[in-house]
């Protein structure tokens, strides 16, 4: 059964840090491009992080400014995201994905997609 759990969310005050993880599998993982996604109330899902089969490869939105980092473990098939200086801003549902073809940038091109980690910032 191909599946994506994620972890490690919950409520932090504004310029604290969280580590997301998000434990794959089903498939073999090392294959996969791997991102994060987040879904903030009444927004639609944007990607925020995407990572290559190595780990050597990394990509970021610019809203992200530095503050998160992805990586990756395969010899336990799980993604991490670091998340520092968090602010109210960062509030949203997380999710992880595997990226199955197409633009990495847009959620349609990622499947298996967990039930999501929520994270509040509050101010």
């Amino acid at each position: 059964q191909v599946q994506l759990v994620e972890s490690g969310g919950g409520l932090v005050q504004a310029g604290g840090s969280l580590r997301l993880a998000c434990a794959a599998s089903g498939r073999p993982f090392s294959r996969y491009f791997m991102a994060w996604f987040r879904q903030a109330p009444g927004k639609e899902r944007e990607m925020i992080a995407n990572i290559n089969w190595s780990g050597s490869n990394t990509y970021y939105a610019d809203s992200l400014k530095g503050r998160f980092t992805i990586y990756r473990d395969n010899t336990e098939n799980t993604v991490y995201l670091q998340m520092n200086s968090l602010n109210p801003e960062d509030t949203a549902v997380y999710y992880c994905a595997y990226h199955l073809s197409g633009s990495l940038g847009i959620p349609t091109s990622y499947d298996c997609w967990g039930q999501g980690t929520p994270v509040t910032v509050s101010s």
